[in-house]
């Protein structure tokens, strides 16, 4: 089913991120959740897709139970490291087979356990050759990209960032998800110079509610770059050492964030669930649409 009528509509979407679990035990107790979620009629879910292409058997297989068993639109993620132009054709063909209406191309991350993996060989250097590889597959997919509310982290030159950027989406994208971010500022500024770049598509905006310092501390070396404001810092801090506090005081900053992007106009909220539920429904459960 496409999404792209539900994320032009002025009321803002919910969707829910989950990634591919590296068991079959892990997976019937994802699809519980899954399901759970479902209850929130959102607009969408996606599925993530491992560096390399690492988890392409089980993001499809992943995604083709929420199909088949859930009512949600779902959207798998791809990368472009490390396929050749016939292998992304046979993927792109499964999904056509599996009903899917929408992916979400991405340039990837090299294979970590490869760390002199030599890019130069690979098919699509950047995620706007994949756009357009998929834009001309015979099966009409929506095609979403990614966006860098904080900037990308691989372009230090801002202005050229926006350059990039617009060339990624003229390739053939559809609607835009980003990165997590904390500061809202952050957000709306780059909405204003997509604007200003002439890209109107409509923005997801990816969020991340923290819920313990463990999760937080890995999230600074897994997203390098993000930018943790003072007034979260600020509200973990207040909450001490006790767990149960530190959780509260980073889904009431979530949900405020949240609010405040839906009360900016945003087109839809993006939750990375972490594939759990108990924040990501209580999170929509405190929203007013």
């Amino acid at each position: 089913m496409p999404i792209l009528s539900s994320l032009r509509d002025q009321r803002t979407t919910l969707s829910f991120e989950f990634f591919p679990p590296k068991t079959d035990q892990a997976g019937e107790e994802l699809l519980k959740i899954v399901h759970e979620l479902d209850e929130l009629k959102p607009a969408f879910v996606s599925v993530t897709y491992g560096a390399g292409g690492t988890t392409r058997d089980r993001t499809r297989e992943l995604v083709r139970r929420i199909i088949t068993e859930t009512a949600a639109p779902t959207i798998p993620h791809l990368t472009c490291i490390g396929h050749s132009r016939k292998e992304m054709t046979e993927i792109l063909d499964q999904y056509a087979e599996d009903k899917v209406s929408t992916i979400l191309a991405l340039r990837g991350d090299p294979p970590r356990n490869d760390p002199s993996y030599d890019r130069s060989k690979d098919d699509f250097c950047f995620a706007k050759d994949l756009v357009a590889f998929i834009k001309n597959h015979p099966h009409p997919f929506e095609i979403g990209v990614a966006g860098f509310p904080e900037g990308h982290p691989a372009t230090q030159n801002r202005l050229k960032e926006m350059d990039y950027f617009k060339e990624k989406v003229d390739a053939g994208a559809d609607y835009i998800c980003t990165q997590l971010f904390f500061d809202n500022h952050d957000f709306f500024d780059y909405r204003d110079r997509c604007d200003l770049s002439g890209i109107n598509l409509p923005i997801v905006a990816g969020i991340m509610p923290i819920t313990t310092l463990q999760g937080m501390n890995r999230m600074a070396e897994l997203a390098a770059g993000s930018r943790f404001p003072a007034k979260l810092l600020a509200a973990l801090a207040k909450a001490g050492d006790d767990p149960e506090s530190i959780r509260q005081a980073g889904l009431d900053y979530a949900i405020a964030q949240c609010q405040e992007l839906i009360e900016g106009g945003l087109s839809g909220l993006h939750l990375y669930t972490l594939n759990k539920s108990r924040a990501t429904r209580e999170i929509a459960a405190a929203l007013t649409f």
